[in-house]
């Protein structure tokens, strides 16, 4: 149930913002929150969230840097 709630949140900061979705600064921020949830409970390895995270800010900066 964790890691289908990291996936789901992590897809949602992921996508486009479109109308009736949320910001994707809000979104970003469940899905750090969901993934350092599921690492803290060893649902996947903290280094694997780290990395997650990461990428996922790393995504969020470009696409607020370009648009």
């Amino acid at each position: 149930m964790v890691r289908t709630r990291v996936r789901g949140s992590v897809r949602l900061a992921r996508q486009p913002a479109s109308a009736g979705a949320p910001s994707r600064e809000s979104a970003a921020r469940e899905a750090i929150r969901q993934l350092d949830k599921a690492a803290s409970k060893g649902i996947i390895h903290r280094k694997n969230a780290a990395r997650r995270k990461s990428r996922l800010l790393r995504g969020l900066r470009k696409t607020t840097a370009t648009g």
